[in-house]
């Protein structure tokens, strides 16, 4: 592991957001998933969670830009399976839903643990996932069209919440539980190492302050 690129990895983690994170449902298309992945990365998302449909979820590798290596994705069965687990861990679930009873995204407190629940552009929401939803956020529009692609609808929401994180100073210091932080650390730094130590149930070695690991 080169050091300075080492270093570049503990720089993402320490400013990863745990409580910041998009639950996708009905996002079915390659392109968007893999952008709003992209999206989650350059915000400092720790890990998203999706909805898979029948035919399963497809990461396009040049949309995506490598960053589903950086944000993991966690599967659930159900949208209600999803909302409940979420819920559980302490999140605000807010569903992007145009409409008279949505927020303006602008006037949403961000920095409170948020999980953005995005759907795709034609179908929308579920009846289902509505009725979970904490509030409705929109984005305001003032042209023909009432709705936007849903990775760039996603990247002003979280671009927002960047926002105001950033301010709040909840990027300068890791927000992460250590002992996760050395684990990520070490499965991003060293991906085939932990998939051999994991299948084999033993713990990671301990890495060196530049990445190095134990002769």
């Amino acid at each position: 592991m080169n050091p300075k690129r080492f270093q570049k990895l503990a720089r993402a983690l320490h400013r990863r957001q745990p409580d910041l994170t998009v639950l996708m449902e009905r996002v079915h298309k390659s392109h968007n998933l893999s952008a709003i992945l992209r999206n989650c990365d350059a915000v400092g998302v720790l890990e998203a969670h999706a909805i898979p449909p029948p035919e399963g979820l497809q990461i396009h590798s040049h949309t995506s830009a490598g960053t589903a290596k950086w944000v993991r994705l966690v599967r659930h069965r159900t949208i209600q399976e999803a909302i409940q687990e979420l819920k559980g861990r302490g999140f605000r679930v807010l569903a992007a839903q145009p409409g008279p009873d949505s927020v303006d995204f602008r006037e949403v407190d961000f920095t409170e643990p948020t999980a953005l629940m995005m759907g795709a552009e034609l179908l929308g929401l579920s009846d289902e996932a509505l009725a979970l939803a904490d509030a409705l956020v929109s984005v305001p529009m003032v042209g023909m069209a009432h709705s936007l692609n849903v990775s760039v609808a996603t990247a002003l929401l979280l671009f927002e919440a960047f926002r105001q994180r950033e301010a709040a100073g909840m990027y300068e210091e890791s927000r992460i539980d250590p002992e996760d932080r050395k684990r990520i650390l070490f499965e991003w730094a060293y991906p085939r190492i932990a998939r051999h130590c994991r299948e084999r149930g033993t713990p990671y070695p301990s890495l060196g302050e530049y990445g190095d690991l134990p002769s």
